[in-house]
């Protein structure tokens, strides 16, 4: 009777702080994994591909801008692709409604309501909005605020103006 009753409350405990868990990841934040470096030096900046797993960035998206779409020039994003719904990719905003951006594939674009123009800090390397256009805001699935991993990268991601981004 108490291995069963133990069982029960551990089995319990268990799933309430899932739930828990989940609802946390869920509607307020999280902690992803950054792959690539069309980011870097942002995230990544030493990405050799022998010891990848060991010194890939993790950073928490913060998920309460969601409610009101509430995002600045500057800040990096987690969105959903438009092709695939699984796969995520990490950018920086560089322009929002009514913004107007030129590139070489697109004479000059102004961005509609609901939509923003995401690149990545490495353009070189980088497939974004210079490829496939604005995205709608409604892909986008939360604003990175820190790089919590490796611990000797702790920081808080700041706000950079396309202005102040470098060319890599």
């Amino acid at each position: 009777m108490g291995t069963v009753n133990f069982l029960w409350n551990l089995t319990k405990n268990y799933f309430t702080f899932g739930l828990i868990g989940l609802t946390i990841s869920d509607r307020y934040a999280s902690i992803v994994p950054v792959g690539g470096i069309s980011m870097s030096p942002t995230f990544n900046p030493h990405d050799d591909s022998s010891v990848r797993s060991l010194t890939r960035d993790f950073v928490i998206v913060e998920k309460l801008c969601l409610e009101k779409y509430k995002f600045s020039l500057g800040d990096v994003v987690v969105f959903s692709s438009r092709t695939n719904h699984k796969e995520k990719n990490i950018k920086r905003i560089t322009a929002l409604l009514s913004d107007l951006v030129s590139t070489p594939h697109y004479d000059a674009v102004v961005i509609p309501e609901g939509d923003c123009w995401v690149e990545g800090d490495n353009q070189a390397w980088s497939l974004d909005s210079r490829s496939f256009g604005p995205i709608p805001l409604g892909l986008v699935r939360g604003r990175v605020t820190h790089v919590v991993w490796p611990p000797h990268r702790f920081v808080k991601v700041e706000r950079m103006t396309p202005k102040s981004i470098a060319p890599f």
